[in-house]
C-alpha cells in the first residue's frame, strides 16, 4: 500500500525541509503531495515521480502524514479550517503536524478542534534558519502525545538533526517562543549597546571582533554584528512577523503571573524600533534608533 504525505507551505524554510522529506524517503512506496500559493516552487520537484504538486485541497484526501510550515497560527487555521478546508479531506486516522512558529494559545485551539475530528496533531516549530532547513539539521521541538511522536519521528528525522519531545501538546511551541525569547534578549542588547561603543570612540570592528569571539558570542551577536557593521537590514526574519514571539510570551506570563523583566526591557528596544517603521528590517534593526538617539552609527571603517 502507497503511503500518502503532504507538505503545505513552500516558502523559505518548507520548500528545502520539503525536498529532504522527498528525496531521504525510506520507500519507493511513498508519495509525497505538495501545496503553495507560489506555484513557480513546484519546479523544485520536476521529475520525481513520487512527488505530485496541487494548488486542489481536495487532493489531501488519505494523506496519513500531512505537514505544515506556513507564517503563523492565523494562516495555519484557516489552511485547515477555512473555506474548502484541508482538514475536511483528511481521514479520521490522519496526522497533522504543524512545523509553523504559532502562538501557544492557538496551537492548543488547532489541535483541540482536529481532535474533534479523530485528527491527532503534533505542534512541531523548528529552529535553525534556511541554512539549517538547506542542510537538514534543524532542531524540531515536538509536543504531543508520546505515540503519535514516535509515530512522525522518521520523517522529522529527515528534515532535522535534532528532533526532541518536549512534552503535551503545546509543549513544542512553547520551547520555540521561550528559545525565541532568549535569542530577542540578545539582540536587544547589542542594539543597545553597540552604539554607545562607538559614541565612547572604540573601533567598531575591533570592538565586533570581541563581541563574536569572546565571552558574550552568541549566535545573534555572529549573525547581527557583520551585517550591522555592512548597514545590511534585511536578510533575517522581518521584525514585524517575529514580534509574535514576544506577544506570546508576554501572555503565557501574564496568565502564570511569571515576572519578566528582561524580556519587558528587551521588548521595549523591539518596540521603539517597530514604532520608527522598521518593521520590514530584520532583527538587527532594533540597533537603528538608539544609534538616533546618540547619533551615530555602527560601521566599519574598513
Amino acid at each position: 500500500m502507497t503511503q500518502k504525505l503532504g507538505f503545505i507551505g513552500l516558502g523559505a524554510m518548507g520548500l528545502s525541509m520539503a525536498k529532504h522529506l522527498a528525496c531521504k524517503r525510506s520507500s519507493e512506496e511513498q508519495q509525497l503531495v505538495v501545496l503553495d500559493i507560489d506555484a513557480s516552487r513546484f519546479s523544485e520537484f520536476n521529475g520525481d515521480p513520487h512527488v505530485r504538486a496541487t494548488t486542489i485541497n481536495s487532493d489531501f484526501q488519505d494523506v496519513q502524514f500531512l505537514f505544515l510550515c506556513l507564517p503563523d497560527g492565523d494562516v495555519v487555521e484557516d489552511v485547515l479550517f477555512g473555506e474548502d478546508s484541508v482538514a475536511s479531506y483528511l481521514a479520521s486516522d490522519a496526522t497533522v503536524v504543524d512545523l509553523s512558529t504559532t502562538a501557544h494559545g492557538k496551537s492548543l485551539e488547532i489541535g483541540h478542534r482536529l481532535a474533534d475530528q479523530g485528527i491527532k496533531f503534533l505542534d512541531a516549530p523548528v529552529s535553525g534558519a534556511p541554512a539549517g532547513a538547506a542542510a537538514g539539521t534543524l532542531t524540531i521541538m515536538c509536543g504531543g502525545d508520546v505515540t503519535t511522536f514516535e509515530a512522525a519521528q522518521s520523517y522529522l528525522d529527515r528534515m532535522g538533526k535534532t528532533v526532541l519531545h518536549m512534552g503535551p501538546a503545546g509543549s513544542g511551541q512553547l520551547t520555540k517562543t521561550f528559545n525565541n525569547v532568549i535569542y530577542d534578549i540578545n539582540i536587544a542588547a547589542l542594539a543597545e549597546i553597540l552604539p554607545i561603543a562607538i559614541s565612547m570612540e572604540l573601533d567598531p570592528d575591533k570592538f565586533a571582533e570581541v563581541v563574536t569571539t569572546g565571552t558574550s558570542r552568541s549566535y545573534a551577536s555572529e549573525y547581527f554584528v557583520p551585517r550591522i557593521l555592512k548597514r545590511l537590514f534585511d536578510e533575517g526574519y522581518p521584525l514585524g512577523k517575529a514580534y509574535k514571539d514576544l506577544v506570546s510570551v508576554a501572555a503565557v506570563g501574564a496568565e502564570g503571573a511569571y515576572p519578566l523583566p528582561l524580556t519587558a526591557a528587551a521588548t521595549a528596544i523591539y518596540q521603539n524600533a517597530l514604532r520608527q517603521g522598521h518593521g520590514d528590517k530584520d532583527k538587527g534593526a532594533m540597533i537603528l534608533p538608539v544609534e538616533d538617539l546618540l547619533n551615530v552609527k555602527y560601521t566599519t571603517k574598513s
